[in-house]
Order: C-alpha cells, then structure tokens, then sequence
C-alpha cells in the first residue's frame, strides 16, 4: 500500500498547510497513539527543535496522545537522535520529534521512533494512516493518560555522547568553533565538548523561533568557515536544525562534507580492528569515497537517497557505519540513527589516534570531478528507458573502466532529469555529461 501522509522522513510541510495544522496533528496524536497502544501499555517521548511552530504542535499531539489513552513525557527542545535514545533508554513505547531539520521556520514536521530508537516499521506508519480515516475518539475518563516533563533530559543525552569517546580519550589543548543552527542542539552541543576538554566558541546558538537555520549551520557554512579562520581555531563543527546532520571546516575554513567525514571515520575503526564489513553510501557519494574505500579493502555499497535508505541496508548486512554527503552519518556501533554529535566525536577520536589535524587527515580522500546536468522534459515517456539512452550510459560507463560512473535519475519533485558522471578526468567528465545530457534532450523532444 501506497502512503497518504508518511514520507521517506516522518510527515513534514509548510506552518499551517494541510496537514501541518493543528487539527491534523490533534488526529495525528490520537492515531499514534490508539496504534501504539494495541502494543501494549503506551508510553510516548516528545521532543521538538526550536521553531516557534514546535508549542503549538506539541499542545495539539499531547491532547490527541492522552485522549488515545497514552502517557506523554515531555522533553522539549533536544536533538532528533536524543529522543531516539531517550525513546529507548525509557523503554517507552514510541518517540516523537517535531522537527523539519535543516528546513526554514515556517516549516514543520513529526518524525516517529520505535521503542527500539529506530524508524517505524511500515505497518505501524500504515496502521496510524488507517486511523487517521476513523472518526476520532476519546477513552473514558479513567484511562485518560497522563502528561509528566523529563527535567534532566539534556543532561542524561550528553553523558550518552560523552560515552562514546574512549576513556583516556581528551580534546584538551583543542580549539573547536560550533554552530548550532539556533537549533535542537544549542544547549547540549557546547556542553559535550567542553566537558571533554576542548575549548569551545559558539556560534548561532540563541534560537528565538524564527531563525532556527536562518544563514547558519550545515547548510550555510559561511560564518563557521570565517569564524575559524579568525578564531585562528583547529576546526569547525556545523549541525543543523534538528541535529542529525553535521559537516566540518578545517583550520584553512575549508568545508569537510560528509562523505569525507564518513571515510574518517570508516579508515579509524578499520585501522583499530572495529569496522564491522563495510560502508553504506547513497547514489550521491562521491566516486572518490569508494576508490578512497577499496584502497583499504573496504567494502562499499550504495543505497537510495535518505538516511531511512542507508540504515534499512546497513541492518540487512549487519554493518555499522553509513552516511550521506549531506552529513546524515550512522555509526551503529553507538546509536540507532543519524545523530550528528556522536559523528562529529568519532571524528574527532581519529584525529586524536592519528595525531593529525582534520586538513591533513582528509587528504586520504582524493574527491572525483562531478558534473551535474538537469535536463527538463515534457510529460510523455520516460527518457531513461529509451534504448539509445540506456547504450550510451553503458558505453561511457564501460569507457571509464571502474574509475568513472554514471547516474541518471528523474527528479522526485519536477520533470527534470539529472545527468551525473564522475570520474577522475574532469574534462573527460564533463564532455561525457554533456553529450549524455545532449542525448536525453534529444529523445525527449
């Protein structure tokens, strides 16, 4: 079955569109709430970033939840993969983030955890669509649930993080330049790092509402690239709103992204015995993450965009660590999600074992020219399935003999098809794209 509402990331849209109301997400919370409770007692974490729409879907979900007969336990604002921690650490039934990550403010969105910290199963997302088509109603008074606040919340999240660093491990005589996107992990980011010895500067870290992501963060690497430059600091750590996404800056204020990020990490646990398999990227990473890989014998595979993707295959071959080139990075071995903190200390670990600043260890990943070409076609066959099409990608593909690759795919939101070549030759890279790009327009007109 197809789903109405669930997307690759929870349900998200713009600030007073169906169905980012407060009357969906009433339903929402009621419907989440009588799936959940078929499981049992029901027990349900919400936490949220910092957008000011975050009070007015956290109301409207805890009605909908307790009228469900559901106990809710609020954790305000706190990173998306805390809740998924916290979720499990107290054994609660399901988690809920009010959250549209690196989105602007005037978007929102709810994203679910299982008890195990990870992403619902599809039969669950289905079962609460199904009851979201019931008429809505309340259990008697007696079993309405009850609504308590987690005050410690924050603090038990950064012991969490602060675990994942070996004992003996120590930042100190590190400078480090965070920026927290006014987001989800502008009080917890800042503590973590300090804690284990690093001397920390802030930046975007008094979040008002409206200017959650507003030219800062992950998305918008600017200021944290200046500011370490002028800080004269050891590197830069960007997250976004919601705080599972996170790139890095060296000391020059250049943008480490996460696929150089990922293979940090990967080459540290293959060095010290503890990469389990290999590493699972996207259909976007770089070529030069899988040469970097298979130079060290690591096994790397390829998973659909979305970190939902990248997790699903990493479970069925029993892996531990993936990511995105946005920064979406897993490490298994710690936590059950993307969680931008725990990626960014893991990092920080390989320098510290290699004695290397961040500028000289990505040097290891030699990225691979990559040209990108959208190509705009009109509403009648598929250009990807014409033959000349199909020929003409094995053709290059075949020219470039396992150190180049092609990816054509139609966009999910506009008729465009996106033409995509890497290789190690960025001329040869981009005539390729172009007589590719060339091709398509050509069948689609």
């Amino acid at each position: 079955m197809s789903k109405k509402y669930f997307g690759t990331d929870g349900i998200r849209g713009r600030v007073g569109e169906y169905p980012i109301t407060p009357d969906f997400m009433l339903k929402l919370g009621w419907a989440a709430g009588m799936a959940f409770r078929k499981m049992g007692a029901c027990k349900v974490l919400v936490g949220k970033d910092t957008r000011i729409s975050g009070y007015m879907f956290e109301s409207a979900l805890e009605a909908g939840l307790t009228s469900a007969g559901a106990d809710v336990m609020l954790l305000g604002p706190m990173p998306t993969p805390a809740i998924a921690y916290l979720t499990r650490t107290f054994h609660a039934e399901a988690g809920i983030v009010i959250s549209a990550s690196h989105n602007p403010h005037d978007d929102n969105g709810i994203k679910f955890f299982s008890g195990k910290g990870t992403k619902l199963p599809d039969e669950v997302e289905l079962m609460i669509e199904e009851l979201l088509d019931t008429p809505m109603t309340v259990v008697e008074s007696s079993k309405i649930g009850k609504v308590s606040r987690i005050n410690d919340a924050s603090g038990r999240y950064i012991e969490f993080c602060k675990s994942s660093v070996p004992t003996g491990t120590s930042f100190t005589g590190l400078k480090i330049v965070i920026d927290c996107a006014h987001g989800a992990t502008y009080k917890v980011a800042p503590s973590v790092f300090r804690e284990l010895g690093a001397e920390v500067v802030v930046l975007s870290a008094q979040p008002n509402g409206l200017n959650i992501n507003d030219n800062c963060g992950s998305t918008h690497m600017g200021q944290l690239q200046a500011a370490v430059v002028a800080e004269q600091a050891d590197l830069g750590i960007a997250f976004d709103g919601d705080g599972d996404r996170v790139q890095m800056v060296d000391h020059t204020g250049a943008v480490v992204d996460g696929d150089e990020l990922l293979f940090i990490i990967a080459r540290d646990l293959h060095e010290r015995g503890k990469l389990q398999g290999g590493v699972v990227g996207t259909l976007m990473s770089n070529l030069g993450l899988e040469l970097a890989l298979a130079d060290l014998g690591i096994p790397f595979v390829r998973a659909n965009v979305g970190d939902r993707y990248v997790i699903a295959e990493l479970l069925e071959r029993n892996w531990i660590v993936g990511g995105e080139n946005s920064g979406h990075i897993v490490c298994f071995s710690h936590t059950t999600t993307g969680d931008a903190i725990i990626a960014a200390l893991q990092v920080l670990i390989a320098l510290r074992a290699r004695e290397e600043g961040l500028a000289q260890t990505r040097q290891a990943l030699r990225k691979c020219p990559q040209v990108l070409i959208n190509v705009r076609f009109g509403g009648g066959a598929n250009p990807l399935e014409h033959q000349s099409v199909k020929e003409a990608s094995e053709r290059v593909t075949k020219a470039m003999a396992g150190r180049g690759r092609v990816l054509l795919r139609k966009s999910g939101t506009e008729p465009l098809v996106r033409v995509m070549v890497e290789g190690e030759d960025e001329a040869q890279v981009r005539g390729y794209a172009e007589e590719l790009a060339k091709l398509v327009t050509e069948v689609s007109a």
